[in-house]
């Protein structure tokens, strides 16, 4: 049974997706226990509108919760015992193996690292998507834990991203990449030039096809793609709006330039081709590197989302990526020594 600790208080609509969601997983999957964890009478009366396996939703009591619109540090300093820092304390506690969140991100990461939960060998967690690109797909890390990063810390994500990117997206030798401003040797600021050498003369470096552009992302030159919290955070917004804007212009465009009869199957071929890269469908982003695992979920996800994050951190804890992210950790710094 693996067992998930669920920020239902944590979202825009939250608990309604939290719950919904939380039923639709254990319902599908009898290898799973959720610990709805918030208010507990608001989650009680909820639940009670729902029909489910009683023996895998429980109600964990939390002392209120974090607001989007919150300073993470100062409501977690406030609130101790509020919902996203109950679900890191039960996944200390080992009552839990993994957090999943909709709330605000700052919080989820700073909860986390105030418990200092972290793998063996890991100096600074960090946030994975998987995002788009012409050829398939391809991992972003990090994406918003850790904006003041060092060299070693991106060497770590470009390890732990290639794992994700092999287990997970099923790429057998991924491509490492470093997000940069040009693609020659010596572009950047001294945090991206030290990175640079860094990776070159690592144990990846048979892996790592050097610095990559922006554009690169999308055309799929790298199947891993390294860089510090701030500017993955930034790529990761600009490319949800470019998404959505595209999607709304272009597919206006098409379909006003068609005849009526035509109208319904192109709306529906657009609509599918979105639907691919929507993050309801892939439920959240792993914060790796964290003894156990966390999902970060958008504001807005619905019950689908909240599903399809719950099977998401399932799939982490079964496909083992803790296990190899210590032993290749352990590998490179044995290398270095």
């Amino acid at each position: 049974m693996i067992r998930i600790a669920l920020d239902a208080m944590g979202g825009d609509d939250a608990p309604d997706p939290n719950v919904a969601g939380a039923v639709a997983a254990v319902t599908e999957n009898d290898q799973l226990h959720v610990s709805l964890v918030g208010d507990e009478e608001i989650l009680t009366a909820r639940l009670s509108e729902h029909t489910y396996p009683a023996d895998r939703i429980s109600v964990v009591p939390a002392d209120g919760f974090v607001g989007m619109d919150e300073t993470p540090t100062v409501a977690l300093r406030a609130k101790p015992n509020c919902s996203i820092a109950r679900c890191w304390q039960m996944m200390a506690a080992q009552e839990a193996d993994s957090v999943v969140s909709a709330g605000n991100t700052g919080a989820v990461v700073a909860a986390g690292l105030r418990t200092r939960l972290f793998l063996k060998g890991v100096k600074r967690p960090g946030i994975a998507v998987t995002l788009p690109n012409l050829k398939g797909q391809s991992v972003l890390v990090d994406v918003g834990a850790n904006p003041a990063a060092r060299p070693e810390h991106l060497f770590q994500y470009a390890v732990m991203g290639s794992i994700y990117a092999r287990e997970i997206l099923g790429i057998e030798s991924p491509r490492i990449g470093l997000m940069n401003i040009g693609s020659e040797e010596g572009k950047g600021n001294e945090l991206y030039r030290e990175t640079h050498k860094y990776l070159a003369q690592s144990s990846l470096k048979d892996s790592y096809i050097g610095n990559v552009e922006g554009r690169g992302l999308y055309h799929g030159e790298a199947d891993v793609l390294v860089c510090e919290g701030f500017v993955g955070n930034v790529v990761l917004k600009v490319s949800e709006g470019m998404a959505d804007f595209m999607m709304k212009s272009i597919g206006a465009a098409i379909v006003g330039a068609l005849d009526e009869s035509q109208q319904a199957a192109a709306k529906q071929a657009l609509h599918s081709a979105g639907q691919r890269y929507r993050y309801q469908e892939s439920g959240g982003a792993p914060l790796l590197g964290i003894d156990g695992s966390c999902i970060i979920c958008h504001g807005s996800s619905n019950a689908r989302t909240i599903q399809n994050a719950l099977a998401a951190a399932m799939k982490l804890k079964t496909n083992h990526i803790n296990v190899q992210i210590v032993e290749q950790l352990a590998a490179a710094t044995a290398a270095v020594e």
